[in-house]
């Protein structure tokens, strides 16, 4: 198991939802990876899909990066729908 790879599962447990982070697994391979995720976590039909992704290929943003690369659309206002009246058969949006 030394030379196992951490993988990190996302699993879809119904169509047209999308895919959710549950866990990680040890696995020599991604098809060895797919059937450890499958064993632990959809023991009782809880998903219709299954991502593995090696950690180690799975690259995020800090929390303290945050502002810094998110702040640049405010001023974008054309991304945000105020410019017009919603008709009220649309409801919430």
């Amino acid at each position: 198991m030394a030379d196992w790879t951490l993988f990190e599962v996302f699993i879809r447990s119904k169509h047209g939802l999308n895919h959710k982070h549950v866990g990680s697994v040890h696995a020599a391979d991604s098809e060895m990876a797919i059937e450890n995720a499958r064993d632990l976590y959809t023991r009782r039909n809880e998903g219709v899909s299954i991502w593995v992704v090696p950690s180690a290929s799975i690259t995020a943003t800090a929390t303290d990066e945050k502002e810094a690369l998110f702040d640049p659309s405010d001023d974008k206002i054309y991304r945000h729908a105020g410019f017009y009246k919603l008709p009220d058969e649309v409801g919430h949006m």
